[in-house]
């Protein structure tokens, strides 16, 4: 192996724009790699769900990122998964396969000769046949999440029994996938030790932790910024475990809050809103829905919460939240994959007391809140910097060879 480095990155959405945990994490590994001096090339799916106007990619990021992109339909075909039932293949691989983006891969793939080819999440692994067949590169799972444990807890608390059914296929299937079809790596990068576990429990390939990483150097608060002492969360509410975290807190902990702060504030900030939360009617909640610049919208709020309780790997508007110094108060899924000290530079509550009771503590503890921040932001830039995990990624794409 050469000392500079060809990547290619295959995504399951752009990482351009970054609005989104998936995209961010993307996206900063990708410059990350490419600031390190090595050549990257970016192919992705373009999805009704995460859409937007290629002819809006700034000219300099499509130079740095050779950036091509395919349409995929992603939505939900009702026959599909009807039929799908009847079978043991897992639907929500099947949606990601498409005949453009195998042939315009086979002609990236003839095009250039590659080291590392790093698939990002587990939903590109069709691809891995037209790789082999294409490339003596090796090839990398960047392991977002595991995959099918949050689709099994979202089974486990759907009371529809017939919704729960479905469910339940939904998350054998893609287990079953999950655990067959990572031998054929040649490296698996989790996010999370957690996560490492599994894929180490699962298979013979080398495994290495690399968690996510945030550009420091962007991430310096301005001195003039406008702070309210209030709390705010912010996530894509489209994925499932932000939705089920806001619903429980709203349920189990936010009058608990209200009685003892009566003024206290909640802004509720992120990507598709569901209906339930754009109607709703609760004192002092503001749902502001996707804002125009994530991190003002953090420096503007002291206190984030993260009341999450299903998923893996690793929650990007946690990390950019204590980058950003402020005070996070999450579950212990939550903050998964971030070496904190409870109290010092996070906040953990796993039911709704103590929830509450961290809440009501930092509201009207100041300097508390500021503290805490304080330690967050240390942690993080010694941690996180997108510099570093591109030294820890690239060290070990050495190792694969």
């Amino acid at each position: 192996m050469s000392d500079k480095l060809n990547v290619l990155f295959i995504c399951n959405k752009s990482p351009w724009p970054p609005r989104e945990g998936g995209p961010i994490a993307m996206n900063n590994i990708i410059e990350g790699v490419q600031e390190k001096g090595h050549n990257v090339k970016v192919l992705a799916i373009n999805t009704n769900k995460y859409n937007f106007d290629p002819k809006e990619i700034p000219l300099s990021y499509k130079k740095k990122t050779g950036i091509e992109l395919v349409y995929i339909d992603l939505g939900i075909k009702p026959t599909d998964a009807f039929f799908n039932l009847f079978t043991q293949k897992s639907y929500h691989v099947e949606r990601f396969i498409s005949k453009i983006f195998e042939t315009k891969l086979t002609e990236i793939l003839q095009d250039e000769e590659y080291d590392i080819v790093q698939i990002e999440t587990l939903f590109m692994s069709p691809y891995i046949s037209t790789i082999r067949k294409y490339s003596k590169a090796s090839i990398v799972l960047r392991a977002h999440n595991i995959e099918h444990l949050i689709w099994k807890r979202v089974a486990s608390i759907t009371k529809n029994p017939f919704k729960k059914f479905y469910l339940s296929h939904l998350y054998r299937t893609l287990a079953k996938y999950e655990n067959q079809v990572i031998s054929e790596y040649d490296g698996i990068v989790p996010i999370t030790d957690k996560d490492a576990v599994f894929f180490k429990n699962n298979s013979d390939i080398p495994v290495q932790t690399i968690s996510f990483g945030v550009d420091t150097g962007k991430l310096i608060k301005q001195e003039n910024t406008q702070t309210e002492h209030a709390l705010f969360h912010i996530g894509a509410m489209n994925w499932i475990p932000n939705e089920e975290g806001i619903k429980w807190f709203l349920d189990s902990v936010w009058k608990k809050v209200v009685d003892k702060i009566g003024d206290t504030k909640l802004y509720l900030a992120g990507r598709e809103m569901p209906q339930w939360l754009l109607d709703l009617k609760m004192k002092n909640i503001l749902v502001v829905g996707e804002v125009p610049n994530a991190h003002e919208f953090i420096n503007s709020k002291c206190i984030s919460i993260a009341p999450l309780f299903s998923g893996s790997g690793i929650r990007i508007k946690i990390i950019e939240s204590m980058a950003l110094g402020k005070a996070v108060i999450s579950t212990s899924i939550g903050a998964e994959g971030i070496n904190y000290t409870n109290g010092k530079n996070i906040m953990i509550a796993d039911d709704a007391s103590s929830f509450a009771e961290a809440i009501i503590t930092l509201s009207n503890n100041k300097d508390k809140c500021i503290s805490i921040g304080q330690s967050a932001k240390k942690l993080i830039h010694e941690e996180h910097d997108k510099g570093k995990i591109a030294d820890r990624l690239i060290k070990f794409y050495g190792e694969l060879k």
